[in-house]
């Protein structure tokens, strides 16, 4: 049984404020966990030293903080359009750094040694199996997009990453869920990355499922949640 790790001030008053209830260790199976390290592997970097994770929505930042700790910087960024660099957009990032404590290392650990990711940047996501519905979220938050798509009147989900295992492993994720929710096959971006979409048909059923309750344990970016709930009331006007 792991030793329990001790939270600073600033993790005790991030978790307080938000009520989120975390694990001693941020390795642990749970729910928060699995949300940390979706929203790690979709939009961060492992390093022996550090952990650091983008995220762009500043609630899911400080819930990310109550959960392993860091110290948070805020900033505008544009930057080109995974699917098309012709267009670029402009929005907040909040950056989530992680660094090795001269005391208990990283996360407790001896470098990133232990971590959920080896040597190679991919990611084993075995601990938190139970927890699904939260991995997905993290990702989808971390690397996943959500819009209407006013062509067809239907609700768009999709996943860009620039590895296309961790892309594969998300269509795992999602092929396991209750849901049912096909996808495309894996797609190159203009940016050389990859993505894949999950069927406008299925899309609808799909992210509700995936925000489901998530106002009980507040492991949810609510800017994204509004996204697609706006784009849920598009599509059903589009219908009528």
């Amino acid at each position: 049984m792991s030793e329990s790790r001790p939270k600073s001030d600033g993790e005790a008053a991030a978790e307080e404020s938000l009520e989120i209830a975390v694990p001693s260790d941020p390795l642990a199976g749970h729910p928060a966990t699995a949300y940390f390290w979706g929203h790690v592997a979709g939009s961060g970097d492992v390093s022996d030293d550090r952990i650091e994770v983008v995220a762009n929505d500043e609630e899911s930042a400080q819930v990310l903080a109550a959960v392993a700790g860091g110290d948070l910087e805020h900033e505008t960024t544009t930057r080109d359009y995974a699917h098309d660099t012709s267009i670029t957009r402009t929005e907040d990032e909040y950056t989530l750094t992680i660094g090795d404590d001269d005391e208990t290392g990283l996360l407790g650990r001896s470098g990133a040694l232990g971590l959920p990711v080896d040597g190679r940047g991919n990611y084993r996501f075995g601990a938190f199996s139970e927890y699904d519905r939260e991995l997905l979220r993290g990702l989808l938050e971390g690397c996943g997009t959500v819009c209407f798509k006013s062509s067809s009147g239907t609700v768009g989900i999709s996943f860009v990453h620039d590895d296309a295992d961790l892309l594969e492993l998300a269509q795992e994720l999602i092929a396991d869920c209750p849901v049912e929710a096909p996808f495309d096959d894996l797609s190159e971006t203009s940016s050389g990355g990859y993505w894949f979409g999950v069927d406008d048909d299925a899309a609808p059923a799909f992210g509700t499922w995936l925000y489901e309750d998530c106002e009980a344990t507040g492991l949810f970016a609510p800017s994204r949640r509004r996204k697609l709930e706006r784009s849920l009331e598009q599509a059903d006007a589009y219908d009528e």
